[in-house]
């Protein structure tokens, strides 16, 4: 029982239960503070454009970059009675994902996925997978996640690529950012023995909370000294940097159950 009944707070709002499940399992009580909401953004209009671009054979080449924004893409399709319009099309392009997450969601759908970005699976490695691919003249569709990736857009139009973009949904703060305010607090007094975050998000919308109640500098203190942090992948983990928090665990591997281990491990020793 690694964790020895520590309280670990959790600010991942979809695999919230999940990971809930793996702290106890180890032996910690799981504190769960969500700190993103994916709203969705009416995308009806550019979404027909999209499809209408795909079944027409312009759009040659497709960027997602999260399963949520594939299952956002097809839910739409699916309230414009398109779903199965869209999914032939895609079937016939040159599809391109980011990490796992994307590529199930599409092989569900039995469309190809030409190409994947190794692991930590971040705007870095998708560059890589990016650049044997000749898009001067053509026409790329980026679907962007909860916020838009103007540094895959800019290497693509500096690489002559005609670029058809849609923003399906976005991410904002909780309704209610009460349990994020006394996780600040709480935090602050000492009273969190770890915190696990999962994405950049997570991180910046805890600072900006903290801005809010003018106590960022004290949050800072506390993440470096009071709180074990744990974090996923390279990009979170800058993001914690920025802010002038160093994390005491980084897995390996960029996966929930890879964190949950390290973070045992550190917390046992």
């Amino acid at each position: 029982m690694a964790f020895h009944d520590a309280r670990i707070a959790v600010l991942e709002a979809r695999m919230s239960d999940e990971m809930a499940d793996l702290i106890r399992r180890n032996g910690g009580a799981a504190w769960s503070v969500p700190a993103v909401r994916e709203a969705a953004i009416e995308s009806s209009k550019p979404v027909v454009a999209f499809i209408d671009h795909l079944s027409a054979g312009e759009i040659t080449l497709v960027i997602f970059f999260t399963g949520v924004g594939v299952k956002a893409l097809l839910q739409v399709a699916d309230q414009l009675g398109r779903r199965d319009e869209i999914v032939v099309a895609l079937r016939r392009c040159t599809v391109i994902c980011r990490g796992p997450k994307p590529s199930a969601v599409l092989r569900k759908e039995q469309i190809p996925i030409a190409a994947s970005a190794k692991e930590p699976y971040t705007t870095v490695e998708l560059l890589e997978v990016l650049k044997p691919f000749d898009v001067a003249g053509r026409t790329v569709g980026i679907v962007h996640y909860g916020e838009r990736n103007d540094q895959i857009a800019q290497f693509l139009r500096d690489r002559a690529a005609i670029l058809a973009e849609l923003s399906l949904y976005e991410w904002r703060l909780p309704d209610d950012t009460t349990l994020l305010r006394t996780l600040v607090h709480e935090l602050i007094a000492g009273n969190v023995d770890a915190i696990m975050f999962t994405s950049q998000i997570q991180v910046r919308h805890l600072f900006m909370i903290a801005a809010e109640l003018n106590c960022t500098s004290e949050l800072i203190t506390a993440l470096n000294t009071r709180t074990i942090v744990a974090s996923i992948g390279p990009t979170c983990t800058g993001v914690l940097e920025g802010y002038g928090v160093t994390p005491h665990v980084v897995p390996e591997h960029p996966k929930m159950g890879h964190l949950i281990k390290a973070l045992a491990e550190r917390m046992a020793s």
